[in-house]
């Protein structure tokens, strides 16, 4: 049976009511979560999603990338950053002006596409838009989900590739096997400190993602611009944009002796987007002008006029 994810609805207290059964769905196997997404076999290069070994173009960039972002993501650098960028006092702009910004950048860290990002955030939530119609906040959250790589503009300190994007991994415990390139973890400050080199490093079992030290990037920054800009999305769409690059997770499900019960429930909303976060990738363009109407009266929904960034 398939079961059409309903509208998360808030209770007094801004959680999803009705999630637990949704979740039991989800353990049960009735809820079909790629919504009826054909995946394709192949990515806009013609090689396998994800597929960090093959032969291409972009693979001696795209692994390079990860060595300086492997070698110079520390503890101590990210929470330096989380402080400054959290003070959000780079730029008034609304949702759209900033994914306007974003047709000037293209993604090193991807192996699978190399159009401008606003052409991905359009593909991903048009796709969730097709298979899930009724639920506008899904179809918000996926256009929103990369806005934090704004990082990489002039205007918001212009912050080289390496600490915007590619996947996440939690800092100041021990780096998993899993992360993409790990090797290159080897010559990190981190990976033979007598405590962030161990299993829960500064952290205790199952305390909870919202304590854990993430690197630093665009899921981070767009995170604490929805929450200090006081968003209405429910917690699902932000913990989607906090932990969508966190492919050791939700790909491998390393660290999961850190998560907490809420984390739990969470992480099926992230497995139902992430499909169309990487599977939608492609060479097909959406007409903006076209769906810019529908994205914002969301935008004007679930967020104010103009935020913090």
């Amino acid at each position: 049976m398939t079961v059409i994810v309903p509208e998360p609805v808030l209770d007094e207290t801004n959680n999803i009511q009705g999630e637990e059964s949704l979740v039991d769905e989800i353990n049960d196997g009735d809820l079909k979560l790629d919504g009826g997404f054909s995946v394709p076999d192949s990515n806009a290069f013609g090689h396998s999603f994800r597929d960090y070994e093959k032969e291409s173009e972009r693979r001696a960039s795209v692994e390079e990338f990860y060595r300086t972002n492997h070698i110079s993501q520390t503890f101590d650098f990210a929470n330096k950053k989380k402080e400054e960028y959290g003070k959000l006092n780079r730029a008034m702009m609304s949702i759209w002006e900033c994914c306007e910004l974003l047709n000037e950048f293209v993604d090193e860290s991807d192996p699978d596409l190399d159009e401008p990002q606003i052409e991905h955030l359009l593909q991903t939530a048009e796709a969730i838009r097709r298979d899930y119609p009724d639920e506008g906040w899904l179809h918000l959250t996926a256009l929103i989900h990369d806005l934090g790589k704004v990082l990489l503009h002039p205007a918001f300190g212009g912050e080289p590739q390496w600490c915007v994007v590619g996947d996440t991994f939690p800092l100041g415990c021990a780096f998993d096997e899993n992360i993409v390139h790990h090797q290159y973890f080897k010559e990190n400050p981190d990976y033979n400190d007598p405590v962030y080199s161990t299993k829960f490093g500064v952290y205790t079992q199952n305390c909870g993602l919202d304590k854990v030290t993430m690197s630093w990037g665009h899921d981070e920054y767009m995170y604490l611009v929805m929450k200090e800009n006081k968003t209405t999305l429910p917690p699902a769409a932000l913990f989607i944009v906090r932990f969508h690059s966190f492919y050791a997770l939700h790909r491998a499900g390393a660290y999961t002796y850190l998560m907490n019960d809420d984390d739990k429930q969470m992480l099926n909303w992230l497995h139902i987007f992430n499909k169309y976060d990487l599977y939608s990738k492609s060479k097909v363009r959406i007409n903006q002008e076209e769906v810019k109407p529908y994205y914002l009266s969301l935008i004007n929904k679930y967020f104010p006029e103009k935020l913090r960034w």
